[in-house]
């Protein structure tokens, strides 16, 4: 054989490894575009009929649609959802996900550092999908607006707010109230709802932080009265309310909320594919509908955007629960 013979074997032997190489990537390139592949898991970790719950099997079938796979629907209750979280945050088959409230994205180690994930750390930002003020609430026959904080700052101490347990949103929500404000009212805990309810119709409480969808059945029904709403502006799932900035609190902006949330070893590309799909169907007019029923406001967010949100909540949440020494039940 000779050399120029030699020579030309050699360059179509590198080109076809080239070639080889090409078609692998390719091949990968389209592999990856094909996700998911397989069924997907959505983890909730609430009971069937809770909120999340509803939120994630309304999803669940456009999401089915638009992605080309089956997505199955598990509750892994407990825990206020940290049990979920875990799992989800541990995942590494990448077809796993979550709708999470927003404490299991954010403060749920500073509550209880025995918490086995970082929300931050192990957890991946997809897309928020809907938000909620809260609605401060007083008894019926309390003073509105402006009158309300004045009546409570001359009080002091003497006045008590209900909350369902420590380390909730209720509870945190009115912390930060009071270190934005004049009142200080003692808190009490409670067994949930139900039972604060009765302690601001029974005038053993003067104030709390109720969600807008069960709060303002009972302001409607003229059984409570409310103050305002912790969001930044007013909210169209409390007509008529003002917003707490209205009434002289400044620097003031508190939702509770639920996301969609991944495991940190799904890659980036599914995150967004993901992120795309959910946003897109949750601002359709079915879904807005579906999702303002159960007391949400839409958002339907990018990564990015939850990310922000996140951020927003450690920050205001955080330094209340360490300055206070605060830990969940």
């Amino acid at each position: 054989m000779t050399e120029s013979t030699r020579s030309t074997l050699c360059r179509r032997s590198l080109i076809s490894l080239a070639c080889v190489a090409a078609l692998g990537c390719s091949v990968g390139a389209v592999h990856a575009e094909q996700w998911p592949s397989k069924p997907l898991h959505l983890i909730v970790g609430f009971p069937a009929g809770s909120s999340p719950d509803l939120t994630a099997r309304a999803l669940a079938e456009p999401l089915e649609k638009a992605l080309g796979q089956t997505i199955i629907v598990e509750n892994k209750v407990g825990a206020g959802g940290n049990i979920a979280a875990e799992a989800v945050a541990k995942a590494t088959d990448g077809h796993t996900f979550s709708v999470m409230i927003n404490g299991n994205m954010t403060i749920a180690k500073l509550l209880n550092p025995a918490v086995r994930y970082d929300p931050v750390k192990d957890l991946q930002p997809v897309s928020l999908i809907g938000v909620a003020p809260l609605v401060l609430a007083a008894p019926a026959n309390a003073p509105e607006g402006k009158a309300f904080f004045a009546a409570g700052a001359a009080a002091g101490s003497k006045w008590s707010y209900g909350s369902p347990g420590v380390g909730t949103v209720g509870h945190l929500g009115m912390e930060l109230l009071k270190s934005r404000s004049a009142l200080r009212p003692e808190h009490v805990p409670y067994a949930g709802y139900p039972q604060v309810y009765q302690g601001l119709q029974g005038g053993d409480l003067q104030l709390s932080m109720l969600p807008p969808a069960l709060a303002m059945q009972q302001i409607q029904a003229g059984k409570l009265r409310g103050i305002g709403v912790t969001s930044a502006a007013r909210s169209p799932l409390a007509p008529g309310l003002p917003s707490l900035k209205e009434l002289g609190v400044q620097n003031f902006d508190l939702e509770i909320w639920n996301a969609v949330a991944a495991p940190k070893a799904m890659p980036r590309a599914h995150v967004d594919k993901l992120a795309a799909a959910v946003s897109a169907i949750v601002r359709t007019p079915d879904m807005r509908a579906k999702l303002a029923v159960q007391g949400w406001q839409v958002v339907g967010s990018s990564p990015e955007g939850l990310s922000n949100r996140i951020q927003q909540d450690v920050k205001a949440l955080g330094t209340i629960i360490r300055e206070q020494g605060i830990r969940g039940q």
